[in-house]
């Protein structure tokens, strides 16, 4: 996803002398965008962020964010971080910083909050655990209004082998089956999974299952990759105990095809409260 693994840009190293630190937390619907992070000549929401920061501030103002999201995937609670010289923000005002935010950006990104932090604090390796949700529709009939951020498949799924299925994943454990195979190469790919829950639920009359996925953090499609595996239980094409099998196998190719992006949101991100 923008990497589901929330693995961001570099960090911005400053000595902390001079400079304020803030923190935003913002949503937007991931479908114009090429991803959240910034690619050059395509439509980002790093991209638009970085832009609007540098007319506020006429200056290049680098962002770090909790999870970089891939094409498609949308957030509800994604968190920024940036340095700012000391002053800038109260002589614009977090009122007029909001607005102007919000004025500069695509329509598809909502910037809802800003709040100043310790001087060093991370968006993203200050984050203690990330939480994603994914939303299914699971009749035969197409949904209309949740279209754009579900995954619509015309087949009950069996919810409680889904939830067996998930128990093998719970935990910390080798995910490299559950990731894009060129992101693994030289790279650590265990993460702790603290959650994965299943739930009914009504968005504008139209009831959807929600996949909920907690974990320290992601690898690069590792949630999408775990949703379409369950799926495949969820249909009866494999049995629960199969996820054992594609964690062994540490293979992308073990597992089942990545659920497709419109569905899953970055939900919430939570952080030390003393962060």
């Amino acid at each position: 996803m923008l990497c589901e693994q929330l693995c961001c840009q570099d960090e911005v190293e400053v000595d902390g002398e001079g400079f304020d630190t803030f923190a935003c937390t913002l949503s937007y619907n991931g479908a114009p965008f090429c991803g959240f992070a910034k690619q050059p000549g395509q439509l980002t929401v790093q991209g638009e962020l970085e832009r609007a920061l540098a007319t506020i501030f006429r200056a290049e103002v680098p962002i770090v964010c909790a999870g970089r999201t891939d094409t498609g995937v949308h957030a509800l609670g994604q968190v920024i971080s940036f340095d700012l010289p000391k002053g800038a923000m109260e002589t614009k005002g977090t009122t007029a910083f909001l607005r102007s935010m919000n004025a500069l950006t695509n329509g598809a990104i909502s910037v809802l909050t800003v709040e100043r932090k310790d001087a060093g604090f991370s968006a993203r390796f200050d984050a203690v655990s990330r939480e994603y949700r994914y939303f299914i529709c699971d009749r035969i009939a197409a949904p209309q209004f949740t279209a754009p951020f579900s995954w619509h498949i015309a087949h009950q799924l069996d919810i409680d082998a889904m939830a067996e299925a998930a128990t093998y994943l719970i935990g910390e454990h080798d995910f490299k089956s559950f990731c894009l195979a060129a992101s693994a190469i030289d790279k650590p790919t265990c993460r702790n999974v603290q959650e994965i829950s299943f739930a009914s639920t009504s968005i504008m009359g139209e009831d959807l299952l929600q996949i909920t996925v907690k974990g320290n953090a992601f690898l690069h499609s590792m949630v999408r990759a775990l949703v379409g595996t369950l799926v495949l239980v969820g249909r009866g094409k494999r049995e629960p105990a199969w996820i054992q099998e594609v964690l062994d196998a540490k293979k992308r190719t073990a597992a089942g095809e990545n659920a497709p992006a419109t569905g899953l949101v970055l939900w919430h991100v939570t952080y030390d409260s003393l962060s």
